[in-house]
């Protein structure tokens, strides 16, 4: 059985360009603000808790610029117009539009050039392999991400007394430990709970900079980008490198774009515009009147502003809202996951599904517990947020240019922009995504490494699997028969038929499954009912439930049927036979059996992959998990028959 991509039927042009255009139904009031709610709490943790240490580490930190009444303007002048244009212009209204039948981020992006309509050239490789690394990438932001947000979080205890100094560490450990060991029990319990919650967040955050700016209104100069071009003017090299810090603001872009198939376009949008906009640039330009008036705050600008008697609060209302964002980037590590495994770029992983509502929420304990190990080192290797700050930037800001390249072929394959229009918008986008990437190259040796390094790691063994997989299936398809010859000679030499009916998992649905061969020549009987069952991951995120099944009877007794997967979904081989049963296929579950391939895998010298990325191969295929437990094979009803392949 397939568990690798398969090319989707042929679509019509119109159907292409629909497609990555999905519309959205219409939402009455009541709707829209129920899901702009829920939005909050899923959607902007990321980018919502940016406050806590972006204006901190533009001017404190080895990369910090001087604090004067120019520089604040200047900085708060960029953050300005790098939340409208990078997220309010570039996502909110154009990255969002290029969904793929409603989802989005990076991989369904990447998918959008995958259909079997569009004429593949080389530049399609390459910009898959780019979607890939820009897809690894996030995992190493899904690290960084609870490391430096819940860090950040506890540091304002030390604010609120020196002597909490030396239990920031330890706490923020304890924190993380448990946010990841409750991830087992899913989010459809606690989630109603996170929009009321992100959404005080946002109502402080506006309040918290209103008061900063009340003090010091002179601050709202900074809306004029003069003042961020006589930035750069005065400060030359070292403002062109603040752009580093200033990047922090932005890095919920790519969770926007991500997590749009959850709520849709529209709640996003609202929310964006009506809460989470006013209170980032609230408190940041509060942030900024604060420093104008008192430059010794820079050492925590967003806890300065709060008075006294409210540190405490404010402290734990931090925690929690940093720990949700936390849950948002984990949960969208997951899912991406389980995307790279139905795209047939990650070996099978165990899928724990934590609702039975919605299909997005799922529980990927191998992920879960390197995503955890990989945090809790960061906390100890960095120790602080601004140091983490640092390591913070380089993953997303090349995840973001990657996004604008792979939106421009969008733009002329799928919606057949012209060259000149498609190429004005996306090089409006990479004016600044390549700044803010330059800016924070130079961050590389001071922790940028190592995002890095984990999505280099990742990018070699996802295209070592998807090449190990071509060249297996190709070893497999040299040993095996035609269906054709397989059936002429049980005419001629007619095996005895017995009761029940045998399913077969295979990806090739014209040449004869090696389980059934063996089957005969050992068993010498056949059942009287022969299932060749194969499985199709679609490039699309979901597929209907009226186009899952195929079936076919190719011979008497025997039957060729597809189950049809889209790239969000999880292959369950026994209630896809379910639909078989619902659609007239007579069969009962007690007299099956299922018959899968076990392979052994040997590295050798033959042409193919290098001979340490086929022992790559094998170890990544002896670690993956059992197709028969991926596809929820009853084991009871398991027959596992074993065959070695020379790669």
């Amino acid at each position: 059985m397939s568990d690798k991509k398969n090319s989707s039927p042929a679509r019509s042009e119109a159907s292409e360009n629909a497609e990555s255009h999905h519309p959205e139904p219409t939402l009455g009031t009541e709707r829209l603000l129920l899901l702009s709610l829920t939005a909050l709490g899923v959607v902007f943790g990321d980018i919502g808790t940016s406050p806590l240490y972006a204006i901190k580490v533009c001017f404190s930190g080895e990369f910090g610029i001087g604090i004067d009444p120019a520089n604040v303007l200047g900085v708060l002048s960029l953050i300005f117009w790098s939340l409208i244009w990078v997220i309010s212009v570039k996502y909110l209204v154009f990255i969002m539009r290029a969904d793929n039948e409603g989802e989005g981020g990076i991989i369904a992006l990447m998918a959008l050039l995958l259909p079997k309509g569009v004429k593949r050239h080389r530049k399609h490789l390459f910009l898959i392999l780019l979607g890939l690394f820009g897809g690894a990438l996030l995992f190493g932001d899904g690290m960084i991400t609870p490391a430096i947000s819940v860090l950040s979080a506890v540091e304002g205890l030390e604010v609120a007394s020196p002597i909490f100094g030396r239990y920031v560490v330890p706490l923020t450990v304890l924190l993380l430990i448990g946010l990841f060991a409750i991830q087992r029990h899913g989010t459809a319990r606690v989630g109603t709970i996170f929009g009321p919650i992100v959404l005080l967040w946002f109502v402080v955050l506006g309040a918290l900079g209103l008061h900063g700016i009340l003090r010091h209104p002179g601050v709202l100069a900074a809306l004029n980008p003069l003042h961020a071009v006589q930035f750069f003017v005065h400060n030359r090299i070292h403002g062109f490198l603040t752009l580093g810090t200033v990047f922090l603001v932005v890095t919920g872009g790519e969770a926007l774009y991500a997590d749009m198939g959850h709520f849709g376009r529209k709640p996003i949008r609202f929310a964006w515009f009506t809460v989470v906009l006013p209170g980032l640039l609230l408190n940041y330009f509060g942030q900024g009147a604060l420093l104008i008036a008192d430059p010794a705050a820079s050492r925590s600008p967003f806890f300065l502003l709060a008075p006294q008697w409210g540190l405490y609060p404010l402290v734990a209302l931090s925690t929690v809202a940093t720990i949700i964002a936390s849950q948002a980037v984990i949960s969208g590590s997951f899912s991406l996951a389980r995307q790279l495994v139905q795209l047939g770029f990650m070996p099978r992983l165990f899928i724990q599904h934590t609702s039975t509502e919605e299909i997005g929420q799922i529980y990927v304990p191998r992920v879960n517990w390197v995503l955890m190990l990989a945090t809790l080192g960061l906390v100890f290797g960095f120790r602080t947020s601004e140091n983490l700050a640092a390591a913070y930037g380089v993953a997303v800001t090349t995840t973001m240019v990657i996004t604008s390249i792979i939106f421009y072929y969008v733009c002329r394959e799928r919606w057949k922009w012209s060259i000149p229009a498609a190429t004005a918008l996306t090089l409006s986008f990479l004016v600044a995504d390549v700044a803010f990437f330059a800016a924070n190259i130079i961050k590389i040796e001071h922790g940028g490494w190592f995002p890095l390094v984990i999505a280099g790691a990742l990018f070699v063994s996802m295209t070592t699997w998807k090449r190990g997989r071509e060249i297996l299936s190709s070893r497999l398809r040299e040993s095996m028969r035609p269906l054709d010859e397989f059936f002429e000679n049980i005419k001629k030499d007619k095996p005895i038929r017995v009761p029940g009916t045998a399913v077969f998992l295979t990806s090739n649905t014209d040449l004869t499954p090696p389980a059934l061969l063996h089957n005969l020549q050992h068993n010498h009987v056949l059942h009287e009912r022969v299932v060749l069952l194969t499985a199709v991951t679609e490039d699309r995120p979901k597929v209907p439930s009226k186009d899952r099944l195929e079936i076919e009877e190719i011979q008497p007794g025997f039957y060729r049927m597809t189950g049809h997967y889209g790239f969000m979904e999880t292959p369950n081989v026994p209630r896809l036979m379910l639909t078989a049963k619902g659609r007239g296929f007579d069969y009962d579950l007690e007299e099956t059996t299922f018959f899968v391939g076990s392979e052994t895998l040997i590295p050798t010298k033959r042409p193919g992959m290098a001979i340490w990325r086929e022992h790559l191969f094998t170890l990544m295929a002896r670690n993956a998990q059992k197709a028969t437990a991926y596809f929820r094979i009853p084991v009871r009803r398991l027959m596992e028959i074993g065959v070695e392949i020379e790669l």
